[in-house]
C-alpha cells in the first residue's frame, strides 16, 4: 500500500509540474490567478457547503457518504463546464469547441447519478444479503 501511495504521489507531482510549466506559457498569468481564485471561491463558497448540506438533509444513516461524493464530483464537473455552459455560441474557429457540451455535461452527471444509485443499491443488497438466516449450529 505505502509503494501505491509514493507512486500515486510521484504521479501527481509530474501532473502539478506539466500544470506548472503550461501556465509560463501563457500570455497573462493574472487572468489564470483570478481564475484560480474564482475556482476556489465557487467550491468553498458553494459547492462544499451544498455537499454537506444535502448529505445531511436528504440521507440518512449509511449512504451519507456516496451522495456527498456523488455531489462533489457533480459540482466539480460543474465546476469545470460552466465557461461553456453560460456562454454557448458560435467561435472564431468551428475546431475548437465542436462538441456539444451541454448535452455531455448532463450525460456525465447523470452517469454519476447513476452510478451512486447503483452503488447504494449494491451495499444494501450486500447488507441485506445474511438477513433471515440461522447460522448452523457448530
Amino acid at each position: 500500500m505505502k509503494a501505491l501511495r509514493v507512486v500515486a504521489g510521484a504521479a501527481g507531482v509530474a501532473l502539478m509540474g506539466v500544470g506548472v510549466s503550461l501556465v509560463t506559457d501563457v500570455r497573462d498569468p493574472l487572468d489564470v490567478l483570478v481564475w484560480l481564485g474564482g475556482a476556489v471561491l465557487l467550491h468553498d463558497a458553494v459547492i462544499a457547503p451544498f455537499v454537506l448540506l444535502a448529505g445531511w438533509v436528504l440521507v440518512r444513516g449509511g449512504g451519507r457518504g456516496p451522495v456527498r461524493g456523488a455531489l462533489l464530483v457533480a459540482g466539480a464537473l460543474t465546476a469545470v463546464a460552466l465557461p461553456v455552459l453560460l456562454r454557448p455560441g458560435k467561435t472564431a474557429n468551428a475546431s475548437v469547441l465542436p462538441l456539444d457540451y451541454p448535452r455531455n455535461w448532463l450525460i456525465a452527471v447523470v452517469t454519476v447519478a447513476v452510478v451512486t444509485v447503483l452503488w447504494l443499491g449494491a451495499r444494501g443488497f450486500g447488507r441485506g444479503f445474511g438477513r433471515g438466516r440461522r447460522r448452523p449450529d457448530a
